[in-house]
C-alpha cells in the first residue's frame, strides 16, 4: 500500500468514527498498553506504516514513519555511529517510534541529553477531524511560534494519529565507562548533584539498595580523567546494565506488582515510603515498587516538588496521572477540543489526570 493510500484510509476511518462518535484506539506495537488509562475503542493499527523516510547523517536529522520499530531505527543509526539521544525504552521488540513518542518515554540519558519531546523536530498527524496535518520539519530551526509537533509527545494519541516523525540525532560517544559506588540514599543525592555541577561527562545515574551506578560518556580522555577523579569500581559489563535498566529487565522490576513513577526535584530528600526504590536521573526519577495508595504516592511526590504516575499495575481506573493545576487543565481541555472535538481518539487514556 502506498503512502497516499494509507493516509487516506486513516483519514476516512477517523472521519467515520467522528461522525458516529465511536471511540478509536490507536495501536502500535502494543508494548506500552500497560501505561495510561484503560484501552477503549476499535483498533487502528499504525504498525504496518513503517520505514525510514529520510536520514541525513551529516545533518543529524532522521524522519521515519510512526509504525517503524525502534530496533530498526537503532540499527540504522548505529551503522552511522549515531543514536537517538533520549535513549528510549521499548519494553519489547515490537515497540514502535510512534508509541514511544506518544508516551514521551526516555531512558537513563534523559537528564543529560533531553527528553523525547525535546528531540522531536516535526510530526505529521491525522487529527480527530480526519485532516492530514504537518508541523515542524526536517531541519532544526524551522518553526516560528508554537511548536505543535512536540505536543504529540506524552499525549498518548489523544490529539492525533501520528504518521510521520522527524528527530534530531547525535553521534554515539567515543568512549563510555560505568563506575560503582557504595553509599546510602542521602549521600547519593548529594553526590550526584554535586558532580552534575562539575565539568564531568555524566550520562546516567542509578541507585538501588545502597549501590550507585554512574555512567560516563564522551571523549576517551575526558572519560579517563573523570574515572580518576571520581574513583569507585569500574563495571566491566556496564553497557548491559544500562540496557537492562532502560528496558526494566533488572530484578527490581521483575515483580509484577504496582510500580510508581515519581518525578521530583533532583535534590529532594529521601522519600520515606517504606517501599523498595530505584532512583535515576540524578535523583529526579524515583521508581517505587509496592502497594502504595494513590494519595500516598501523590502526596510524597508533591511534597518533593513533583508528581506521581501509576506506571504499571494496580487499578488503572482509579487514577493514573497526577491531577493538573486548574489553569493547566483548562489548556489541556482546549487543546483536546481543538484537535479532537468529537473526543474519539484514545478516550480514557489520559482522562483521569483530573481525578
Amino acid at each position: 500500500m502506498s503512502e497516499t493510500q494509507f493516509i487516506q484510509q486513516v483519514c476516512e476511518r477517523v472521519k467515520d468514527h467522528a461522525a458516529r462518535k465511536a471511540p478509536l484506539r490507536i495501536v502500535g506495537g502494543g508494548t506500552k498498553d500497560f501505561y495510561g488509562g484503560p484501552l477503549v475503542g476499535e483498533g487502528l493499527s499504525i504498525a504496518p506504516y513503517s520505514g525510514i523516510v529520510a536520514y541525513e547523517p551529516r545533518e543529524l536529522v532522521l524522519t521515519v514513519r510512526a509504525g517503524t520499530r525502534l530496533t530498526e531505527i537503532e540499527a540504522a543509526l548505529a551503522a552511522e555511529g549515531q543514536m537517538l539521544p533520549f535513549e528510549p525504552p521499548g519494553y519489547g521488540d515490537a515497540a514502535t517510534i510512534g508509541g514511544t513518542v506518544a508516551c514521551n518515554f526516555s531512558g537513563p540519558r534523559r537528564p543529560f541529553a533531553g527528553a523525547a519531546r525535546d528531540l522531536v523536530l516535526g510530526a505529521r498527524i491525522v487529527n480527530g477531524k480526519g485532516e492530514d496535518l504537518s508541523f515542524g520539519g526536517r531541519v532544526i530551526k524551522n518553526v516560528a511560534g508554537y511548536d505543535v509537533s512536540r505536543l504529540m509527545a506524552g499525549a498518548l494519541g489523544t490529539l492525533g494519529v501520528m504518521t510521520e516523525l522527524s528527530f534530531k540525532v547525535l553521534p554515539k560517544p567515543a568512549a563510555e565507562a560505568t563506575l560503582v559506588f557504595e553509599m546510602d540514599e542521602a549521600r547519593m543525592i548529594e553526590s550526584v548533584n554535586r558532580w552534575a555541577g562539575q565539568p564531568l561527562p555524566l550520562s546516567a545515574t542509578a541507585w538501588e539498595d545502597g549501590v550507585l551506578h554512574v555512567r560516563l560518556s564522551g571523549a576517551a580522555a575526558a572519560v579517563a580523567s573523570a574515572k580518576l577523579k571520581l574513583g569507585g569500581t569500574a563495571l566491566a559489563e556496564g553497557e548491559q546494565f544500562w540496557v537492562k535498566l532502560r528496558e526494566h529487565r533488572l530484578d527490581f522490576f521483575a515483580d509484577g506488582g504496582p510500580l510508581w513513577r515519581l518525578s521530583v526535584a533532583q535534590t529532594a530528600a529521601p522519600l520515606k515510603l517504606g517501599q523498595p526504590q530505584l532512583i535515576e536521573w540524578g535523583g529526579g526519577l524515583r521508581w517505587v515498587r509496592g502497594p502504595l495508595s494513590l494519595q500516598q504516592a501523590r502526596d510524597a511526590a508533591q511534597q518533593a516538588g513533583g508528581h506521581a504516575t501509576r506506571f504499571r499495575g494496580g487499578d488503572r481506573g482509579a487514577g493514573v496521572f497526577h491531577p493538573l493545576a486548574p489553569a493547566v487543565a483548562k489548556i489541556h481541555r482546549r487543546l483536546k477540543h481543538a484537535f479532537d472535538p468529537a473526543g474519539i481518539l484514545n478516550p480514557g487514556r489520559m482522562d483521569n489526570f483530573q481525578a
